[in-house]
């Protein structure tokens, strides 16, 4: 059963998650600011300095097969117009 959320008149989905935290759909949020192309909207955060960093503090505390060193080469090239994190979509 997916839950969903009602904000700012968008319908944002809800996955539960057994045991943990449930997970909230960043395309649905993103259809805030574009209803035509939430993943550009998606794909841009991702590229950000802050996004990175995040992402990494987020492995490091939950991640124990996370690498830091391979990590530092992505965080060096967060932000640039030439750095593309590509997402994967699940349903």
């Amino acid at each position: 059963m997916k839950n969903k959320l009602q904000i700012n008149n968008i319908e944002v989905g809800i996955k539960p998650k057994k045991n943990s935290d449930d997970f909230i759909s960043l395309t649905d949020m993103a259809k805030w600011k574009s209803k035509n192309s939430p993943d550009q909207i998606v794909a841009n955060w991702m590229r950000t300095n802050f996004t990175i960093s995040f992402l990494g503090l987020w492995e490091i505390q939950n991640n124990p097969n996370f690498n830091p060193l391979e990590f530092e080469g992505f965080k060096n090239q967060a932000g640039e117009n030439s750095f593309l994190m590509s997402l994967r979509f699940t349903s």
